[in-house]
């Protein structure tokens, strides 16, 4: 039987590890093709997880290619809007087309909100916020060409919430739900679909690190996984302390898909009821 996805190509942000080789590989599994991009090199004030490597990007490129779907990978930086858009247009013209947008590409740092630095604040919103847009403009012109399409873009329960140490993140994070539902409204004519995506803490490098730890764990000049486990615990409803990347991958392929033909302009919560809680 033919995929959710088939026939379609996705482009996908931040797609070297975690959510975005995630979100690859499960829209490659339902058969779309797919244009990956990742910047693949440190940004100066994330300091707490190792940057996505070039051989990272690769090994998404291996196991996409393993499912018998194409991909086009480039490395980009969604904080350059020219580079991102001569990324896509390439992907575009040897896939042929493009359906689908995962505005997943993003970052995270930590700190009260009167200890950010400037540098910590203006990558955050380049990055998770402006990154978003430069993605979704380079992309329109792709979706109206093909007479409709999906962008979904990755938001965070801190996008409905507030939590502390993160105000940079957080503002960012709300800052998508306010593009989203206004491209909503603005694409809505050309058939094109805009939702959000909020996660609780996925079991990915962005979480698994000191930084994060710190946050469940303040008192602690060392911070570990073990000492913050009851602060993961406490922030969701469901008695687990994160979630995998598939379980945000099968919401992006949902409102990916023809079954979500109707849905837009939603913030669809994947968050073990961290946001009810």
């Amino acid at each position: 039987m033919p995929g959710r996805m088939e026939g379609k190509v996705a482009f996908v942000t931040g797609a070297a590890r975690g959510q975005g080789r995630s979100h690859a590989v499960r829209l490659a599994q339902e058969g779309a093709d797919i244009i990956a991009v990742d910047v693949c090199a440190p940004i100066a004030s994330v300091d707490k997880y190792p940057a996505a490597t070039r051989a990272d990007l690769d090994e998404t490129v291996a196991e996409v290619e393993k499912l018998d779907r194409r991909i086009v990978a480039r490395v980009a930086d969604v904080r350059d809007s020219d580079g991102l858009r001569a990324a896509l247009d390439d992907g575009v013209a040897e896939l042929g087309g493009l359906d689908t947008v995962v505005a997943n590409a993003g970052i995270a740092s930590y700190g009260m909100s009167v200890d950010l630095t400037e540098q910590m604040w203006q990558d955050m919103l380049d990055v998770n916020l402006t990154g978003v847009w430069h993605t979704a403009k380079a992309a329109v012109p792709h979706l109206r060409a093909r007479g409709a399409g999906s962008m979904v873009f990755t938001s965070s329960i801190g996008g409905l919430k507030g939590i502390m140490q993160v105000a940079h993140y957080v503002s960012a994070k709300h800052g998508l739900v306010g593009l989203m539902r206004t491209m909503a409204n603005e694409l809505a004519a050309d058939s094109i679909r805009v939702n959000t995506v909020h996660p609780t803490n996925v079991d990915t490098h962005m979480i698994q690190n000191p930084g994060t730890y710190g946050m469940f764990a303040p008192d602690d000049p060392e911070p570990t996984r073990e000492a913050a486990m009851a602060g993961f615990m406490s922030l969701n409803a469901l008695p687990v302390p994160w979630v995998d990347p598939v379980d945000i991958s099968n919401a992006v392929l949902f409102l990916s898909s023809d079954e979500a033909r109707y849905v837009t302009g939603v913030a669809l919560p994947v968050d073990a009821g961290a946001n009810v809680k």
